[in-house]
């Protein structure tokens, strides 16, 4: 039981306008039983492993029979009776009664008009969200970008997401099935839930698309979210291609060197300056406080001097995210985006932009 409530509780709101949303559905037929929680957005549904032989439903308070859960012995068995508007759990020498409300009122979402479907390892699904998901956007006026954009091409997966001041884009080389190019947005609070459930295996998710729904099943869970409806930007056209200075130097060390930096950048503005000259990297910041910091690094670097400021909170989530020894900084000049990706994979690549300092 705890297992996939566990997985279904992200679906529960703390706080809800429907008493009923702060419940599971708990429905068995035939034999199998399964968990239903919602909040009129997303839909999770896992399967449990049970003996129960009579078909019933009914609905459960969802965060007080989790603790319930977690709170007896492990592998110690759980059984329900059902009443008009209780139910008793009983385990061992422990006896709970909850609060039931009718199942008929537990709300679902809309049948889904399947249009296209296609399968992807999980564990290639889960890397493709979290290499792009730290890029979304947090409750902008421009709701498209509280969200992912899904592209899928004939031959590729792609993810794209965006706040306005970055963007990061991964994609791979999957079978999709299309003969055409297909964009959907998934909502913010779906792609953190998936990149929760998402586990590192190999097993197959099928993902089905509608006209507004994403719908993605695995083995032992199937999970709905409502689509954002709205035109995502077009990003390639804000992904420079004349970056003509390239620096490239170890991931870690740079990683580490924006981290020490970072303690005295401004607390609210996160600017950090990078001067660069043949074969050296100066980072340097300040703060109102009149405090400073400098560190100089060896790099791969043999253009002209120059010097650019950016939030070095933005760097870090890129350089946390890639997986590479050495990491390829593509520049112009101080006014223009970088390109920031693996000097070996070229499946993901990271635009920044600039800060004037």
């Amino acid at each position: 039981m705890l297992g996939p409530l566990q997985q279904v509780i992200g679906a529960v709101e703390r706080r809800q306008t429907l008493p009923i949303l702060g419940n599971v559905l708990l429905k068995s037929t035939g034999g199998d039983l399964s968990l239903t929680a919602t909040d009129l957005e997303i839909e999770m549904v896992a399967g449990i492993d049970s003996d129960a032989t009579d078909d019933f439903q009914t609905t459960l308070p969802a965060r007080k029979l989790l603790d319930i859960c977690k709170a007896l012995p492990d592998g110690s068995a759980i059984n329900f009776t059902i009443d008009e508007n209780r139910v008793s759990l009983t385990s061992a020498r422990s006896r709970f009664t909850l609060a039931s409300l009718p199942a008929r009122d537990f709300p679902g979402l809309d049948e889904i008009d399947a249009q296209h479907s296609f399968a992807i390892a999980q564990n290639r699904l889960k890397s493709l969200f979290d290499r792009t998901s730290f890029a979304m956007a947090q409750q902008d006026v421009r709701y498209y970008l509280n969200g992912i954009l899904m592209e899928v091409v004939p031959g590729k997966l792609r993810l794209v997401a965006t706040d306005g001041h970055r963007l990061a884009l991964a994609e791979i080389d999957c079978d999709t099935g299309v003969d055409d190019d297909r964009q959907i947005i998934i909502p913010r609070k779906a792609v953190l839930e998936l990149s929760r459930l998402l586990d590192g295996g190999a097993d197959e998710a099928r993902c089905i698309l509608s006209q507004n729904h994403l719908r993605v099943e695995t083995d032992r869970l199937v999970f709905t979210t409502k689509l954002i409806d709205g035109k995502f930007p077009d990003y390639q056209r804000v992904i420079p291609v004349d970056g003509n200075r390239t620096l490239e130097v170890d991931r870690d060390t740079l990683k580490q060197s924006m981290s020490r930096i970072a303690i005295l950048s401004n607390e609210k503005y996160r600017g950090i300056r990078l001067t660069l000259a043949p074969g050296n990297l100066s980072i340097q910041a300040n703060n109102p406080d009149q405090e400073e910091a400098e560190e100089e690094l060896q790099v791969n670097y043999d253009e002209a001097e120059m010097e650019i400021g950016f939030n070095v909170t933005y760097l870090i989530d890129v350089l946390n995210v890639l997986e590479s020894d050495k990491v390829q900084i593509k520049l112009k000049d101080a006014n223009s985006s970088c390109v920031i990706n693996d000097s070996e994979d070229k499946e993901s690549l990271y635009v920044v932009m600039p800060m004037r300092l």
